[in-house]
C-alpha cells in the first residue's frame, strides 16, 4: 500500500485539501494519505523546506511527498518529480528541497511535461496527483518529464560567517506551534566556528550565553517547585533537528505568550552569535 504525504499552505478553511485527497482516492483506491502540514505560511518556501526536511525521513522508503507551496506553473517555476534518499518528491522548482538536497544528492530529477492535461489553475490537483498515481503504478519518472541535472537553490539559506571567524549571522526560518523561534544556524556550524569559545547569542534586545540540549535542562529540578524559575524562562537550545532554537519554557502563544511574541521576532529576522576572539581549549 503506497504512502502519499501532503504538505501545503492551503489551510483548512477552503476545499483544497479535501479536493486533492479525493483526486488521489479516485486514482488509487488502496493507499494511505498522511497530512504533514497544511499550515505553512502562504508561499513561504523556507518554512516548507524546514518542515519537509524534518518529516520525510520518518516515512518508509518509496513514499511519495506532494508539496503544494508556491506551486503555480510559470516560466520561472517549473514542476519537478525527484527521487532522493529513496523517496519521491513532487513540487515546484523553487528551492523548496534545498535543505535536503544540500546534504543528499538527488538520484534523479525530471522536469514534468504532462501539462497538456491541466484543466484548472490548481496544479497540485491536476498535475501532482497524476504524477503520484503514475509512480504508484510503477511508472518511471522519465515517462512524465525530461531529466535535468539540478534543482534551484534557496538564496541565503546558509548563515553567514565573517572573515574573522568570530561571528555567525543567521535568521529565523521557522516558528513552531509553541511560538518557539528556529534559526538556520545548525549545531554543526556552531561547533565548527565556535571551537569551544564563549559566545553571546543576540536577537533584537535578547541575549543568551548558554545553549541547552533540552527544554527541561534549563530548569533546576533540585529546587522546590515554588522556587524554580520555570514560567517565562528564556532559553536557547539545539532542537531535535539540530538547529538553534530560542524558546520560552512551556510557552503558550494563546495565553502567556511565546518566544516569537515576547522577543518580537518574525520570519527572516536576524539572529547573531558573537564569539570571543581567543579560543579556550579544555585541558
Amino acid at each position: 500500500m503506497p504512502i502519499i504525504t501532503l504538505t501545503s499552505d492551503f489551510g483548512y478553511k477552503d476545499h483544497s485539501v479535501a479536493a486533492v485527497k479525493a483526486a488521489l482516492y479516485s486514482e488509487l483506491s488502496d493507499l494511505t494519505i498522511v497530512d504533514v502540514s497544511h499550515e505553512v505560511s502562504p508561499f513561504h518556501i523556507t518554512e516548507a523546506a524546514y518542515i519537509i526536511k524534518n518529516a520525510y525521513h520518518n516515512f518508509p522508503k518509496g513514499s511519495i511527498h506532494l508539496i503544494g507551496v508556491d506551486a503555480e506553473l510559470s516560466p520561472e517555476n517549473k514542476h519537478l518529480a525527484i527521487f532522493l534518499d529513496g523517496h519521491y518528491f513532487i513540487c515546484a522548482n523553487n528551492g523548496i528541497l534545498s535543505l535536503i538536497a544540500s546534504e543528499i544528492k538527488p538520484e534523479k530529477i525530471v522536469e514534468i511535461n504532462i501539462h497538456n492535461s491541466i484543466e484548472t489553475n490548481f496544479p497540485v490537483l491536476d498535475v501532482f496527483v497524476k504524477v503520484a498515481a503514475h509512480i504508484c503504478r510503477g511508472g518511471t519518472l522519465e515517462v512524465i518529464g525530461k531529466l535535468i541535472p539540478e534543482i534551484q537553490q534557496i538564496k541565503n539559506l546558509e548563515p553567514i560567517v565573517n572573515d574573522k571567524q568570530n561571528q555567525i549571522l543567521g535568521h529565523v526560518i521557522y516558528i513552531d506551534n509553541y511560538g518557539n523561534i528556529v534559526s538556520n544556524i545548525t549545531k554543526k556550524r556552531f561547533t565548527e566556528i565556535g571551537k569551544g569559545r564563549s559566545f553571546v547569542i543576540s536577537a533584537r534586545n535578547i541575549n543568551f550565553n548558554k545553549v541547552y540540549n533540552s527544554y527541561s535542562e534549563a530548569i533546576n529540578f533540585k529546587l522546590p517547585k515554588e522556587k524554580r524559575e520555570e514560567e517565562g524562562k528564556k532559553l536557547a537550545l539545539f532542537n531535535t533537528s539540530g538547529y538553534l532554537e530560542l524558546a520560552i519554557y512551556k510557552s503558550n502563544p494563546h495565553t502567556v505568550g511565546s518566544a516569537a511574541s515576547l522577543f518580537g521576532l518574525k520570519l527572516t529576522n536576524t539572529i547573531s552569535i558573537n564569539f570571543e576572539n581567543e579560543t579556550k581549549y579544555a585541558g
